[in-house]
């Protein structure tokens, strides 16, 4: 496939000619998708770890990482404004960097989102089988495999619908959550006293475990953002993906400040920070619990549940719109490639099955092979930020000389708060080096990105040597 990597190429330049994508997906579908889709099962389950080694200091774990991530989604929306792709990221990285950078960010998000697929279904499978016992785990896999891969192959719409459902019900269990949790602060919650600052200051403190603690709170917070970037993806799929983008980025601040910097605040100012339920019952289940709502724990195991299969569904469009990207400027498999409908059905098909490959894997070999697919992609979401960061370093610049008027959004502070964020991503690496739970992540990571690069790099090579005869 001829390229020509010296000037950026057209709006639509990840969909073939003559097979685009559809625009299926309806503002309302963007709008709940950039809202829930800051809502994870991550943030319902893992913050508990978080808040177990960093205490009440976890506030400012979440406070920080979520400013790292403000900053990375307001340069990923300023250039998926200016140029819309379903790529997203990975084509804004071969327009600023070289191929071979849309070749690495690209394929290692593929492996993060299809890696994720396999963890959300083994956990969605478990609370089902918790509430049917005597049902196999994996057929519940299979029903929920079957159910995202068909929804997904059909239509763009419907990934936009359950996406939809998904994020209303995670938006009013959590608008819900953070409304009982300050009536029960503010101490106007029957039956139960305003707790005032005591579990934040008098049990060990505000930082419990020093600043050790609070750095290993601040990678497992790092972990809860992943998927935010899911947004910029569908984007390019909507009926108007400038405004899109740039409706969703503008939320993202007061998403990010409410939702987990609040709930934060709520669950360590009611709970004891080592309260042993935060980790063994989530810390959402551990204060519905404590203020006295009945069946509590049930009420977070549907939410939970939500959460799980909407990252799946999420995670199964994110994938196969990435692979259709990469494919489609020649850095993937041919076959891949073909639309039908407006949907690239074979990448559906091969980021599902794989999916579904690496459940296999989960039962087969769960503490090797499975367990170093996780450490392979347990730093990916840092090395894309990082691409997005460099990226927009140089696009901007760009930009300003040859379409001023596509700055629709524009990145705060350039280039100081690019400089800064790059800084963030690179001071998060070292600690996850530092860090023994999650230095083998980093080597694991790090072997992948470079692998990863070569591959990239000789295709990169390859096609400029081509180039003169194409011409």
């Amino acid at each position: 496939m001829s390229r020509t990597t010296t000037t950026p190429p057209p709006q639509t330049e990840d969909a073939p000619q003559g097979s685009p994508l559809s625009n299926g997906l309806k503002q309302r579908h963007l709008s709940m998708i950039a809202l829930g889709g800051v809502i994870g099962a991550g943030l319902f389950v893992g913050s508990g770890a978080g808040i177990a080694a960093a205490g009440p200091s976890i506030v400012l774990a979440y406070a920080a990482s979520g400013l790292l991530v403000m900053f990375v989604m307001r340069m990923l929306g300023e250039m998926s404004a200016a140029n819309p792709a379903s790529g997203s990221f990975s084509v804004h990285a071969d327009r600023a960097i070289g191929p071979w950078a849309g070749f690495t960010a690209g394929w290692m998000f593929w492996t993060l989102l299809v890696v994720g697929v396999a963890i959300e279904a083994i956990g969605a499978a478990h609370i089902v089988q918790g509430w049917l016992p005597g049902t196999p785990s994996w057929m519940w896999v299979l029903i929920f495999m079957a159910v995202f891969c068909g929804s997904n192959l059909a239509a763009v719409s419907n990934f936009g619908e359950f996406e939809f459902w998904f994020a209303a019900l995670k938006i009013g269990a959590i608008a819900l959550f953070l409304i009982l949790g300050a009536l029960a602060i503010a101490g106007v919650l029957p039956g139960n006293e305003a707790p005032g600052a005591a579990h934040l200051l008098h049990d060990g403190g505000f930082l419990p475990n020093g600043m050790d603690g609070l750095l290993i709170g601040l990678l497992a917070s790092l972990a809860a953002y992943g998927g935010l970037e899911t947004v910029t993806i569908a984007a390019a799929e909507s009926e108007n993906p400038v405004s899109g983008v740039a409706k969703a980025v503008k939320t993202t601040m007061w998403r990010i400040g409410i939702v987990y910097v609040g709930s934060m605040m709520v669950i360590v100012t009611l709970l004891p920070w080592d309260d042993g339920s935060v980790t063994e019952n989530g810390p959402y289940a551990a204060v519905l619990d404590r203020l006295g709502v009945p069946g509590g724990g049930h009420i977070m195991n549907v939410v939970v549940l939500i959460a799980l299969l909407s990252a799946m569904n999420a995670n199964i469009y994110g994938s196969s719109r990435m692979a259709y990207s990469l494919v489609s400027r020649g850095q993937g498999p041919k076959a891949l490639g073909k639309v039908s409908g407006g949907v690239p059905r074979r990448a559906v098909l091969a980021s599902s099955a794989f999916g579904f490959f690496a459940v296999l894997l989960s039962y087969w070999y769960p503490t090797t092979v499975f367990a170093w697919l996780l450490n392979m992609v347990g730093g990916v979401v840092l090395i894309v930020w990082g691409f997005i960061a460099a990226s927009q370093l140089i696009l901007r610049r760009r930009l300003e000389r040859e379409a001023p008027e596509k700055l629709v959004v524009r990145m705060w502070a350039f280039p100081v708060l690019t400089w800064v964020t790059l800084a963030g991503v690179a001071g998060a690496l070292v600690l996850m080096g530092l860090e023994t739970d999650t230095r083998i992540q980093l080597y694991s990571t790090g072997g992948l990105a470079l692998a990863l690069a070569v591959v990239g790099y000789v295709q990169q090579r390859a096609a400029a040597a081509t180039r003169p005869a194409d011409d």
